[in-house]
């Protein structure tokens, strides 16, 4: 954890208690059934933490799947040793993004809290390759597109010069209209269905192989 006058986004302590509780139970978790060592660690907001085929996708790789909430990019890195200094990961994915524009932050901010995030990731698993899955579109924040476009090209670029490898999975659930194609998306508008998750998983297992990590 951060120490509290180092809060991501000049955010007080006080805004993170809300996921207190939920962190708290990966470590229960964890005493209950000690996780593997080497897994490749999946980290971020719901559409982690609702990735329920995660074991089954991966069957050839432990994973671990540290997905919480509505979180923002700030709240991993606040918790980033929970998350991360436990697990000794083959390798880190990380998905969040969509929840700190939602709340109103600018695409540079959420750059930045991502530069931040790959800084304490490498601060406890420093050998683990790194990868970024960019903000998917969705159809209930179709308005916010433009900054979505706009943060994915940011932190692309912020990737490319730390060595985090950015996973477009943006462009593939556009549909021809240059909109959010609803087929990978569940009644929501804003999660992935079935169909979004193995597209997902298509791209991530692309990923692992060429790192020789399936």
């Amino acid at each position: 954890m951060l120490e509290r006058d180092s809060s991501p986004s000049g955010g007080e302590a006080g805004d993170f208690i809300e996921w207190q509780s939920e962190v708290a139970a990966f470590g229960v978790i964890d005493r209950l059934e000690p996780p593997p060592r080497g897994a490749v660690l999946f980290v971020g907001s719901s559409s982690i933490r609702l990735w329920h085929t995660l074991a089954a996708d991966f069957a050839q790789r432990p994973t671990l799947n540290r997905g919480f909430g509505g979180s923002q990019i700030a709240d991993s890195i606040y918790f980033a040793e929970q998350l991360v200094a436990p697990y000794d990961p083959a390798a880190i994915v990380l998905y969040a993004g969509g929840n700190d524009l939602a709340a109103g932050k600018p695409p540079a901010q959420v750059r930045d809290d991502f530069a931040a995030f790959v800084h304490c990731a490498r601060r406890w698993a420093p050998q683990a390759p790194l990868a970024y899955l960019s903000i998917k579109p969705n159809l209930a924040r179709r308005a916010q597109l433009p900054q979505i476009r706009e943060a994915n090209a940011l932190i692309r670029a912020c990737a490319a010069a730390r060595q985090v490898d950015f996973l477009d999975v943006h462009t593939p659930m556009l549909g021809a209209d240059g909109e959010p194609d609803p087929r990978w998306f569940d009644a929501d508008g804003l999660h992935l269905n079935a169909q979004g998750y193995a597209l997902w998983t298509g791209i991530v297992r692309g990923w692992l192989a060429a790192k020789d990590l399936l």
